[in-house]
C-alpha cells in the first residue's frame, strides 16, 4: 500500500440499509440503526471500497479521491 487513501461518505437520506457495503467491506462500513455509515471518513484505498459503492443499490456511497468522484464508478 502506498498510503494513498480515500474519503468515504455516505448520504444517510439516500441509504437504504442493504448491508451490501458492511458485507463487502466491513472494515470501512457498518450498519447503525438501518443506515449505513463509513467506520472512518479517511481511508486506505481498497478496490473493495469501489465494489461497495457500485454494489449499493440507492447509490448512497461516494468514494473520493481528492477533490475527485472515483465511486459509484459509471456503468
Amino acid at each position: 500500500m502506498s498510503g494513498v487513501t480515500w474519503t468515504v461518505r455516505v448520504d444517510a437520506g439516500l441509504c437504504l440499509g442493504s448491508g451490501i457495503c458492511a458485507g463487502t467491506a466491513p472494515e470501512v462500513f457498518v450498519l447503525e440503526e438501518d443506515r449505513a455509515r463509513p467506520l472512518a471518513e479517511r481511508v486506505a484505498a481498497r478496490e473493495r471500497i469501489l465494489e461497495a459503492a457500485d454494489m449499493c443499490p440507492a447509490q448512497a456511497i461516494t468514494v473520493h479521491d481528492g477533490t475527485s468522484v472515483i465511486g459509484p464508478r459509471p456503468d
